[in-house]
């Protein structure tokens, strides 16, 4: 395998939405404020995907540590997500877009994990942009999630441990259903991808801007597509000059 120029888009973007709540601070707001204005960059976000003709956005919304904040943040996070879903899930699917949503669901109230049911099932037949929305996620659950149901498998006699690939283990992911991202972005200024898709950002181009969340705009978008389109993707592989000069 060659060197890859991409100089193109990135078929799959996945982002680490940092930095509401410092956004807030600084404009002396609370945090709740910063909330609301992170929803609207990702609404601008995902739009601007969609026209730009990304297959595929999968956005960090609640991570498996978020739990532990502030019991009134946790609340007042869970009802911006509940009073914004039903909204922009009929709003999505009407522009064609798929949701789904990956993570451990058991926390979430009645009302929202009905909603995010109800979301999926109505934009499971659309053919534009897939969203995949990470609540309750984390990377080291996704994991050991998979492993168990191949466990399971071995278990019952279905399988046996020496079929056990990367392949398979893969396809027992929460993004079994997509390709790996090609491209992640966390805005914020924190250089790490904080149990966000241990598995599937292996080969992926991590691009990091100290830019808050809520002032990330298309136009900062571009501009990590930009950076993305002029990245050599090797793959592990060694290229010789030769081959680099003429790819």
């Amino acid at each position: 395998m060659t060197t890859i120029r991409t100089g193109a888009l990135p078929a799959h973007v996945a982002v680490i939405m940092d930095g509401n709540g410092r956004w807030a601070k600084h404009r002396h707001l609370p945090r709740h404020a910063g909330h609301q204005a992170g929803l609207k960059a990702a609404r601008r976000v995902i739009e601007h995907c969609a026209e730009r003709g990304v297959k595929a956005l999968t956005l960090f919304t609640f991570s498996s540590e978020n739990w532990q904040r502030p019991q009134g943040e946790v609340t007042r996070l869970m009802e911006l997500f509940l009073n914004a879903l039903g909204k922009d899930v009929r709003e999505l699917h009407g522009n064609g877009v798929r949701v789904r949503f990956i993570g451990e669901r058991k926390g979430f109230s009645a009302g929202l994990q009905q909603g995010m049911r109800e979301g999926e099932t109505l934009t499971a037949a659309n053919t534009g942009l897939m969203l995949n929305i990470a609540v309750g996620y984390g990377g080291r659950w996704d994991i050991v999630e998979a492993a168990r149901s191949f466990a399971r498998e071995v278990e019952q006699g279905t399988r046996r441990s020496e079929e056990l690939d990367e392949q398979r283990f893969t396809g027992a992911l929460s993004l079994s259903h997509v390709t790996d991202p090609d491209l992640f972005i966390r805005t914020g200024g924190e250089r790490r991808i904080s149990n966000f898709l241990l598995w599937n950002l292996a080969y992926t181009e991590l691009y990091f801007t100290d830019l808050l969340w809520p002032d990330f705009d298309t136009r900062a978008l571009d501009e990590a597509f930009a950076w993305f389109g002029a990245r050599d993707r090797r793959y592990g592989q060694i290229v010789e000059p030769e081959e680099q000069a003429g790819a």
